[in-house]
């Protein structure tokens, strides 16, 4: 089992950047998959990026090629780089980690509390 928390949320202009980041604890961060999740009012949480122990990635059309994740495993940090930000990426973003050494956009066991991310138009 690992321990997540999120920090880097805040309010943003339209066009903005921000950086998440996700301290993990315990044991073996380099082993699980690294995932970002979000979730908007009224909405389900939905899958945006994932990133594997050699620093493999995956994202969601929705944020490709404006989001970028990436890893710290000495750090036992997972980052998410948010560019070009638009009000409908408007969320709760959610860390979580996989016990796999395979990407998917399910299966993760472990989630951190969540982290506002408010961009406005």
């Amino acid at each position: 089992q690992v321990q997540l928390v999120e920090s880097g949320g805040g309010l943003v202009q339209a066009g903005g950047s921000l950086r998440l980041s996700c301290a993990a604890s315990g044991r073996a961060f380099s082993s699980y998959v690294m995932g970002w999740f979000r979730q908007a009012p009224g909405k389900e949480r939905d899958f945006v990026a994932a990133i594997s122990r050699t620093g493999g990635s995956s994202y969601s059309d929705s944020v490709k090629g404006r989001f970028t994740i990436s890893r710290d495993n000495a750090k036992n940090t997972v980052y998410l780089q948010m560019n070009g930000l638009k009000p409908e990426d408007t969320a709760v973003y959610y860390c979580a980690a996989r016990s796999s050494v395979y990407l998917a956009t399910y299966g993760y066991n472990d989630w951190g509390q969540g982290t506002q991310v408010t961009v406005s138009s």
